[in-house]
């Protein structure tokens, strides 16, 4: 019985520890100018949102930093440094913008917008608060003369 109780003591004691890192690591990154994003990679072509498990999974939280050309995504529950996903503005396409469905809307903060995107030939979604939304779209259409700003149609 011991044995047992020293056991689950240090669970209970790395759990916390794993929390602690989590929360640590959040803080950081928004100090620094971070945003609230959620990403859901989309493989090859995007399915079409059915009202089934499929429409919310795959959300992730995580923090957005922008970093002149490049917005790093650091997902929360990640032991990585760096960003989990770098996304180069001058490579973005907004293909679509989107209210979140009533399943998704479970599985990412309330009154978020869904932004799908495509960089490098790879489907995306971003889902984020109005405020979040206004300050990446003039983020997109601040590139340099001569750039692309995101809005391009996807053929």
């Amino acid at each position: 019985m011991g044995t047992v109780a020293v056991v689950v003591g240090i669970l209970l004691l790395l759990g916390c520890l794993l929390l602690g890192w989590f929360a640590v690591r959040r803080v950081r990154l928004m100090r620094g100018g971070g945003v609230d994003v959620c990403l859901r990679r989309r493989s090859g072509v995007c399915r079409e949102f059915r009202g089934s498990r499929d429409s919310v999974a795959g959300w992730h939280f995580g923090v957005g930093r922008y970093s002149g050309d490049e917005l790093a995504w650091h997902r929360l529950t990640s032991f990585r440094f760096g960003p989990t996903v770098s996304i180069d503005r001058n490579e973005l396409e907004i293909v679509d913008r989107r209210e979140p469905t009533g399943p998704e809307s479970y599985a990412i903060p309330q009154a978020s917008v869904v932004l799908r995107c495509r960089t490098h030939g790879v489907d995306l979604e971003l889902a984020m608060a109005p405020g979040v939304l206004t300050g990446f779209l003039s983020w997109l259409e601040a590139s340099p003369p001569g750039r692309s700003t995101g809005y391009r149609q996807a053929s």
